[in-house]
């Protein structure tokens, strides 16, 4: 057992990393630093509440320290466990910038610590979907591919993520996401536009991004927006054979917020209402049923990367690699041009 600390009870913390580690047998979650005892208890009653980071950090029996807190506080905490000697998970983004990553890298390097970021999106439903139908073939050469991530959230909230400032706003927030399983399934582009946008009425923060991938003759078009009442396909992939068009989110989320447990019967499995369609160039199609999406995977290959010296699931060249889109993006739509990757 891998006694498994947690830093932040947030969302992520609440809804992703503490159900997902209590949920995998090789890991023990131990400890969590939050003000908020009551929350934790009421989810995880044997689980230690701890104060300050800096306590769970001087605790020689935590071997694992999970980062899970507003993203200008990443680099330092994920810095501060790795020199305390842990084993560091780190929420998404892996940091601000791509001098902050390649010193976590380098750090978790000279300590000889296992270093890995949640980009949990690879274990959507819909995700493990997609690359399935690649994998088999079923598009054809894909000559376009569209992930878009769209919200209705109209007016502004008091949130971290809404505070200006290089933690802020959707491209470091969401943008990650669709950067990584776009990297994930084609690996890096030749070259990159991108369009950053504030639309709402008084957002300090861009609430709206396209990035367009350059791949050859391919195109990998990434997208968010907070106007959109009616959002767009969440994933639609057109190729040679076929498309494939998906709307609706992987059900997970909602199911770990709502107090379900990663490894309940129906866990992961989408209704069959949000199943993607795959239509020919002949216009014949047919509803594709959607993978069982499972968030445990991440943190069983952590136990493993721990235990067993296997790579991490997400390693930090990955991650750096998303930090360098985010960074070039922001200059891409500054300066008005495409950027080599």
């Amino acid at each position: 057992m891998i006694r498994t600390g947690i830093i932040g009870y947030g969302l992520g913390g609440m809804a992703f990393h503490a159900p997902l580690v209590a949920a995998v047998p090789e890991l023990d979650l131990a400890a969590i630093v939050t003000s908020r005892p009551d929350a934790v208890h009421a989810r995880h009653p044997a689980v230690q509440v701890v104060p300050d980071a800096a306590i769970l950090l001087a605790d020689p029996a935590i071997e694992l320290v999970v980062v899970s807190t507003p993203n200008d506080t990443h680099f330092a905490l994920a810095k501060a466990a790795l020199e305390a000697g842990k084993h560091v998970v780190v929420d998404k983004p892996f940091a601000n910038t791509v001098a902050e990553a390649e010193t976590l890298r380098a750090l978790a390097e000279a300590q000889g610590r296992m270093l890995s970021v949640f980009h949990n999106r690879r274990w959507d439903s819909d995700f493990l979907t997609v690359r399935k139908l690649l994998d088999e073939g079923a598009i054809g050469d894909v000559t376009l591919y569209e992930a878009r991530w769209d919200r209705f959230r109209p007016a502004l909230r008091e949130s971290w993520h809404e505070t200006a400032g290089p933690g802020g706003g959707v491209l470091i927030d969401l943008g990650p996401h669709l950067i990584d399983q776009a990297l994930a399934l084609f690996g890096p582009p030749q070259s990159i536009t991108a369009d950053i946008a504030a639309q709402r009425e008084g957002s300090l923060v861009d609430d709206y991004f396209e990035l367009t991938l350059h791949y050859g003759r391919m195109r990998a078009i990434l997208s968010s927006a907070a106007i959109v009442p009616s959002p767009r396909p969440r994933f639609a992939m057109h190729g040679t054979r076929a498309s494939f068009v998906k709307h609706g989110l992987d059900p997970q989320e909602t199911q770990l917020r709502g107090g379900g447990r990663a490894g309940d019967p129906g866990h992961g499995i989408e209704d069959p209402a949000n199943h993607g369609a795959l239509v020919a160039g002949d216009g014949t199609g047919r509803a594709i049923k959607s993978e069982r999406g499972d968030y445990r995977l991440f943190y069983a290959g952590i136990a493993r990367a721990i235990a067993d010296g296997a790579p991490p699931p997400v390693t930090p060249a990955d991650a750096i690699a998303v930090i360098r889109i985010v960074e070039l993006a922001r200059q891409s739509a500054r300066d008005g041009r495409t950027l080599p990757f």
